[in-house]
């Protein structure tokens, strides 16, 4: 089966390819701008045209072509018409201009079309925000710094992100270093200081225990303040971690860190070609623990390569007994770049069904262990067009996580594919200030992503 969709509001364009594609596979999709009597050769293949703006405004648009692919798929996403990543925005957005949650809820149900749970899920995610305290100074700004290394490239990663090597890593870390320097003195000029600090890749425990050492606490003394509110490592991989990389952790001065499983089944780690055991994760956990690690934060992925409910179920289980502060729930996102989708393009369509019952299951056995959301966001390709959240226990959210997804307040990014954002509220928007991805092409233009800065910031 094909659908033949016309769009002639060349604005909204994206957007309602973007949304069409909620519903079919690219490949049973066909956009055109042309009336159904001028398509090639006769065709009299049904053609849905979407309303111009002349008729309707851009939500309007979206409702229509959504009403009609869900009558003629048989699908029916669980976020309406919302394409962007970041629904929990539009909640607070709403909830403001609208002056209450409540019509905000509503608006999410008559315009947007988000059904109840989600709906529900957004209003849970926005009450934990509220008992967060963040600095809404212009001062206060996200500091991220990125190590683009991995041992190696997970089935899905559509990342920046390298195989180690000892020699690239060290070039690698004499220009990163030299932006840091230089951000660090521009932030100083500027008034500004790091709210939060996030070092993140990549896997950064990938690095040797001296090169790790070492950057964790150039971050630390260039960013570091009084009023700095968080600071957080993504070790990433437990078979990257060691004492003296915790140690150095804490040395540092950081409080908060990643440990990233996935799954717990050993078959599954093996076929999105991890190298670690269950048992290394739970050894890795430990290690932690008895380094000082008070805050720990753990990610899983539901829509794994032959994973059923059962087995996500089984992974969450045996995490919730190990006790972290945090738990990430991912949606599995099978993007250009990775190798799962050179496999199986269509991979992500097929799994709607299994991740949906994942997630359901997943919320549950989190809310009984006493977790709560506190912030999510959506990606394109993801399987069944579902989301990631972030659940914490108690008073332990990750303002890093949180502020970046709201998008109301300056993130600066250091590093290859590093991507700062500067925020202006008086008029509330974002100017992007990107480094190059390639970490080499960075090594060699470092002068000119610091220059990018100076004049970005």
């Amino acid at each position: 089966m094909s659908y033949r969709i016309k769009i002639q509001d060349e604005k909204n364009r994206y957007e309602l390819t973007e949304l069409a594609k909620m519903f079919a596979p690219a490949e049973e999709l066909e956009f055109s701008d042309e009336t159904e009597e001028e398509t090639s050769e006769g065709a009299s293949a049904e053609v849905f045209a979407v309303p111009g703006p002349e008729e309707m405004d851009r939500n309007a648009q979206k409702r229509a072509l959504f009403s009609y692919l869900a009558e003629k798929t048989g699908v029916v996403p669980d976020w309406g018409t919302l394409t962007g990543v970041r629904p929990g925005k539009l909640f607070s957005q709403l909830s403001r201009r609208l002056g209450s949650p409540d019509n905000a809820e509503e608006a999410l149900k008559k315009e947007y079309f988000v059904t109840d749970s989600k709906i529900g899920l957004l209003r849970n995610t926005w009450e934990v925000q509220q008992r967060i305290k963040c600095d809404k100074s212009p001062a206060a700004c996200g500091v991220y710094v990125g190590i683009p290394f991995c041992p190696t490239r997970c089935l899905y990663c559509s990342f920046t992100s390298n195989r180690f090597k000892d020699d690239a890593a060290a070039k690698y870390l004499k220009a990163l270093y030299k932006e840091i320097a230089a951000v660090s003195e521009m932030m100083e000029q500027r008034g500004l200081y790091a709210e939060s600090i996030y070092i993140g890749g990549g896997t950064p425990t990938s690095l040797t225990d001296s090169m790790f050492s070492e950057i964790v606490q150039s971050v630390s003394g260039a960013f570091l303040r009084p009023k700095t509110a968080e600071f957080t490592v993504e070790c990433g991989r437990p078979d990257t971690i060691t004492e003296a990389k915790l140690k150095a952790i804490k040395t540092a001065g950081a409080g908060r860190i990643s440990i990233n499983p996935q799954t717990m089944k050993q078959h599954t780690l093996e076929l999105i070609g991890r190298q670690h055991t269950p048992v290394q994760i739970e050894e890795a956990f430990a290690l932690a623990r008895s380094c000082g690690m008070e805050c720990i934060n753990m990610d899983l992925i539901a829509g794994l390569p032959q994973e059923s409910p059962e087995d996500f179920e089984g992974s969450l289980r045996k995490v919730t007994e190990l006790g972290p502060e945090n738990i990430t729930v991912h949606t599995l996102a099978v993007k250009r770049g990775s190798r799962l989708i050179e496999e199986d393009s269509g991979y992500s369509y097929r799994q709607g069904s299994t991740v949906r019952h994942m997630l359901e299951k997943g919320s549950a056995i989190l809310k009984e262990e006493g977790y709560e959301p506190y912030y999510l966001y959506r990606q394109k390709h993801m399987a069944g067009n579902f989301e990631n959240v972030g659940y914490c226990r108690g008073n332990t959210a990750s303002l890093y996580n949180m502020r970046i997804m709201e998008e109301d307040q300056t993130i600066i990014a250091l590093g290859a594919g590093g991507i700062s954002k500067v925020y202006y509220p008086a008029e509330d928007r974002l100017e992007r200030v990107a480094n190059v991805s390639n970490y080499e092409i960075y090594i060699d233009r470092i002068d000119e992503m610091i220059k990018r800065k100076e004049e970005g910031l």
